[in-house]
């Protein structure tokens, strides 16, 4: 059984993630420093070697300023 880290569906979530992000004209590092995390924290998110959860999607939502549904189409 695959982790559903590796779905298409999450896989979905990560991209609009980092399409938000580059919409937004932030760099990880910028992202990193408004959630008082090191770069390595978004990178790893957008690589998909760690997961996101939906409180931190919460927070990426406000600093990309979309709605939590577009992350969840």
């Amino acid at each position: 059984m695959n982790k559903s880290v590796y779905t298409n569906d999450y896989k979905e979530i990560i991209e609009r993630l980092k399409t938000a992000r580059i919409e937004a004209g932030l760099a990880q590092q910028e992202v990193a420093d408004k959630l008082g995390k090191p770069q390595s924290y978004v990178s790893k998110i957008e690589s998909g070697e760690r997961r996101l959860d939906v409180a931190e999607m919460k927070k990426f939502a406000v600093i990309y300023k979309k709605d939590i549904s577009f992350f969840i189409k």
